[in-house]
C-alpha cells in the first residue's frame, strides 16, 4: 500500500513533508494520521489506508512533487503491537516534543497516557525525587564544629573565570531553518502588497455599546436555538456587506487595464493558525443569516486548528476582514488581500472616555482601520465606506439577527 502525496489544487505542484507521526518500522492502523504536509496554501494531514507496518521513504524537511510516494504501509497477518493510547492533550504534547509514547508509563484508565506523564517523564520525576542542589561555594575564612571543639578553616578562593573574548557577528549563537511553503506564499503576498499596490489606510472610531447589548441579549438565543454562539464577527461581515453594495468600487479588482466589478460578496476571514496566518472565504454573504456566518466562520476556525482546511475555502474572495483585536492591538495597518482592494482592520474594544451630548462618558470603544488601493478607491470613497460600516455598526438593526 502506497502513501502518495495528493492533489489538492490545480495550482500547488509540490508539497514539504513537515512531520511524520510515526516512525520507520512503526506499526499503523487505518485512518491513524502518519504525517503533515505543507504546500503554500495548506496543511494536511495525511492518514494510513491500512493496517500494517509503515516504511518511510521521504524524511521530514524535503520538498517533493505532487503525486510522489512518500511511504508505504506493509501488511501483515500477526497481530500488530500498537503504541498505547494517548489522550488528546498528551499527543499534541509528545508531538511538539518529539517523544516516542512506547517509552512512557500510562497512569489513566487501561494505562492511557496522559499530558501529566509525559510532563512527569521530561522532568525525570516529582520533585521530591530530584537530589538537593550542592551548597554554594564559599570564599574567605569559615568556622566550623568539629566535635566539642571549633576548628578554623580557610577555604581556597575561587578565581572567577575570565569573560571570553569579544565575538564577531558570525560566531554569534544563532539558529537557521527553511521557510515552510505556506510561510514563503505569506511573504510574497505581503510584498506583492506594498510594492504592486498604491495602498492608503483610513481610521475611525465606533462605539460598540449596541452591538455589545445585542450579543449579550442573544448569545444564550443562539446556542440553544441554533447550536452556536454568538461573536461580534457576524455583525461587522454584515456591516461590511452593506457598505459594499453602496460603494461597489470596494467590491472591485484591477485586472490589466481593467476594473472588474464583482456583483457578489466572498468575504475573505483572516483566521490564525500555528503556520501561520490565512484567509478562508465566506461566500455570498449577503444572503447567508446571522447563524449560518457564525457557524461558517466557527467551522473554519475548527479547519484550521486540526489542519484540515481546503484549498476551495481559500479561493476567491472580494473583501478581507482581519481581527487583530484578539490578540490585544489597539490599532494597526492592515495589508491589503490581493487581488483584492480593500481589507477592514478589526481592534480592540476598550473602555475610554469620550465627549456624548456635551458630558464626558466612559464607551467601550474600537479603533477600525481601511487599507485600500489608491488606483481604484479614491479617498472619498474610503473615507464614505468607513463611515458607512460604523453608522451600521452603532446602529445595527436587530431584525437582521434572525432571532
Amino acid at each position: 500500500m502506497e502513501i502518495r502525496v495528493p492533489e489538492v489544487g490545480e495550482s500547488i505542484v509540490e508539497a514539504l513533508v513537515a512531520k511524520w507521526h510515526r516512525r520507520n518500522g512503526d506499526p499503523v492502523r487505518k485512518e491513524d494520521p502518519v504525517c503533515e504536509l505543507e504546500t503554500d496554501k495548506v496543511t494536511l494531514e495525511i492518514n494510513a489506508d491500512a493496517d500494517g507496518i509503515i516504511s518511510i521513504l521521504v524524511p521530514e524537511g524535503e520538498t517533493v512533487p505532487i503525486g510522489t510516494v512518500i511511504a508505504t504501509i506493509r501488511e501483515t497477518d500477526s497481530p500488530l503491537e500498537m503504541q498505547p493510547a494517548l489522550s488528546p492533550a498528551a499527543r499534541k504534547l509528545a508531538r511538539a516534543k518529539d517523544v516516542r509514547p512506547e517509552t512512557i508509563k500510562g497512569s489513566g484508565k487501561k494505562g492511557r497516557i496522559l499530558a501529566e506523564d509525559l510532563l512527569k517523564e521530561e522532568t525525570g520525576g516529582t520533585p521530591e525525587d530530584q537530589p538537593a542542589p550542592p551548597s554554594p561555594e564559599l570564599s574567605g575564612t569559615v568556622t566550623a564544629s568539629a566535635g566539642p571543639e571549633k576548628q578554623e578553616t580557610t577555604a581556597t578562593p575561587v578565581k572567577a573565570e575570565e569573560s571570553p573574548p569579544y565575538l564577531t557577528h558570525t560566531e554569534r549563537p544563532v539558529t537557521r531553518k527553511a521557510m515552510t511553503p505556506i510561510r514563503k506564499r505569506i511573504a510574497e503576498r505581503l510584498v506583492d502588497a506594498r510594492q504592486q499596490t498604491a495602498m492608503v489606510t483610513t481610521f475611525t472610531e465606533i462605539d460598540m455599546g449596541r452591538v455589545i447589548a445585542l450579543r449579550r441579549k442573544y448569545k444564550d438565543y443562539f446556542q440553544q436555538h441554533h447550536g452556536v454562539s454568538l461573536s461580534y464577527m457576524p455583525f461587522f461581515v454584515k456591516a461590511c456587506v452593506e457598505a459594499l453594495t453602496e460603494f461597489p468600487a470596494v467590491n472591485a479588482r484591477i485586472d490589466g487595464d481593467d476594473i472588474v466589478y464583482q456583483h457578489f460578496y466572498d468575504i475573505s476571514i483572516a483566521v490564525s493558525g500555528e503556520k501561520g496566518l490565512v484567509t478562508p472565504v465566506l461566500r455570498d454573504a449577503d444572503q447567508l443569516p446571522f447563524p449560518e456566518i457564525e457557524r461558517t466562520i466557527s467551522g473554519f476556525v475548527e479547519k484550521v486548528r486540526t489542519n484540515k482546511l481546503s484549498i476551495k475555502d481559500l479561493e476567491g474572495g472580494t473583501f478581507t476582514i482581519s481581527n487583530g483585536g484578539v490578540f490585544g492591538s489597539l490599532l494597526s495597518t492592515p495589508l491589503i488581500n490581493p487581488p483584492q482592494s480593500a481589507i477592514l482592520g478589526m481592534h480592540l474594544i476598550q473602555d475610554r472616555p469620550v465627549a456624548l451630548l456635551g458630558k464626558v462618558v466612559i464607551r467601550p470603544m474600537m479603533y477600525l482601520a481601511l487599507s485600500y488601493d489608491h488606483r481604484i478607491i479614491d479617498g472619498r470613497e474610503g473615507v464614505q465606506f468607513l463611515k458607512k460600516i460604523k453608522e451600521n455598526l452603532e446602529e445595527p438593526d436587530e431584525k437582521l439577527l434572525g432571532a
